[in-house]
């Protein structure tokens, strides 16, 4: 038995002391191809030290042979120093035959850092070495894929799956093209695709993306028994929610619908449109209070939404209660940045209240980036009617009948201020 294999053995029945003695031996007695096999053995068993003393000794007889070099660019790289692993790479000259493995190796360790333009620069010089290589479209294909690039990923993607390949380092090739032409927005091409994928093969994202394709075409009842196959498989999967929610409510089961966000809120409780979405169905179905709550959760986990802040302070608005109003928008606006919508609503809660003066002064600083809302034109017309300011209100009549000129309120207000 040689040394490496003994080695190998002493590693597997945890003599670690025993096995780094026989590990000196077999660097030292057993032949080249011997050791090159320890190495890679090493390497899979994760005695990363051991693996790159190997590499290094063979790289010391062998000082042309830029594939060890590769190897223990690999091996720096799984011990976390990319540094080292970049610095034996660089050795590797173009004219090496191990260039072309050296620059996929640099390009999955730029990609791994987040460097997604040098990783593609090295992935297309690859491709211009070896147009044909199968390994590299498929590199390119997952590099595109990961950085959201989806008509690009489908190029290369939909080139290897004429090529007749169909899986690839594990990967189901026919789920990535149907995902990257609905991510693309063809979802015509990605419901083929999607739906020649077997049910074990249907992992939870290829799922989804079946069912949000579906969606889009509208074939709602395909929809939505994947969607609600993937929440019985994955409940935890929290971008479901809201989208087969859409689908009961486009059913008629509004009911179903906000208790499917309910459960939404159970796996996701800081998505604020889920919060959203079941506040403007507790609306529809008359629960006011409950509308309201979860409005006040958005504002509640984050005070300087100010989207959240809008729509809670638009429900009360909508529900008549302007002392709430009055008090969320005084707090927000103490702090925040001055928002017309906002403003607008404060002074229509002042209003409310008979305090004109205040309100006076918040329709004033709304009124100059609102004049083009129909809504408000509309709504100041009358206020500052009622607080006694004519020509602000004419001005606001005659912009609300550049919207609407038909306007009977409008019209009718437009005689009054004549007289």
């Amino acid at each position: 038995m040689s040394f490496s294999e003994q080695t190998l053995d002493l590693l597997t029945a945890g003599q670690y002391e025993e096995a780094k003695k026989k590990f000196a031996w077999a660097l030292r007695k057993d032949d080249d191809e011997m050791v090159h096999s320890l190495a890679e053995e090493l390497a899979a068993l994760g005695f990363t030290n051991m693996a790159k003393r190997a590499y290094e000794k063979l790289l010391e007889r062998y000082p042309d042979e830029d594939e060890l070099r590769v190897d223990l660019a690999e091996l720096a790289v799984s011990a976390g120093d990319d540094d080292q692993a970049l610095d034996y790479l660089a050795q590797i000259p173009p004219t090496s035959p191990a260039y072309l493995q050296s620059l996929l190796a640099a390009a999955d360790l730029y990609q791994t850092q987040g460097l997604f333009e040098v990783a593609e620069q090295k992935l297309l010089e690859a491709q211009r070495l070896a147009p044909d290589e199968q390994v590299i479209q498929f590199a390119l294909a997952e590099l595109y894929f990961d950085i959201k690039q989806y008509r690009k990923a489908v190029a290369y993607y939909l080139d290897l799956i004429k090529q007749g390949v169909t899986h690839f380092a594990q990967v189901n090739l026919v789920q990535r093209l149907g995902v990257s032409y609905a991510e693309a927005g063809k979802f015509d091409q990605a419901l083929g695709y999607l739906e020649q994928i077997h049910e074990e093969d249907l992992d939870a994202d290829a799922r989804f993306q079946l069912a949000f394709t579906q969606l889009q075409l509208k074939h709602y009842d395909d929809a939505r028994q994947n969607f609600e196959k993937l929440r019985e498989l994955n409940p935890d999967y929290a971008t479901l929610y809201p989208y087969l929610a859409d689908i009961y409510v486009h059913q008629g089961d509004s009911r179903q619908a906000l208790a499917t966000l309910q459960e939404g809120i159970g796996v996701d409780e800081y998505n604020p449109q889920l919060y959203e979405r079941a506040s403007r169905l507790a609306e529809q179905l008359g629960d006011a209070k409950l509308a309201r709550q979860y409005l006040q959760t958005i504002v509640d986990q984050d005070p300087d939404n100010v989207t959240g802040v809008r729509l809670l302070s638009d429900l009360l608005v909508r529900q008549g209660d302007a002392a709430a109003n009055r008090e969320l928008l005084t707090t927000y606006l103490k702090d925040g940045s001055p928002d017309a919508h906002l403003l607008w609503n404060l002074g229509r809660a002042e209003a409310a209240q008979d305090d004109y003066a205040a309100a006076l002064q918040h329709y004033d600083a709304a009124r100059p980036e609102l004049m083009s809302d129909a809504a408000f034109v509309r709504d100041a017309a009358l206020f500052y009617r009622n607080a006694g300011r004519r020509d602000d209100a004419r001005e606001c009549v005659a912009a609300a009948l550049r919207f609407e000129s038909d306007d009977p309120d409008m019209l009718q207000l437009q005689d009054e201020l004549l007289d």
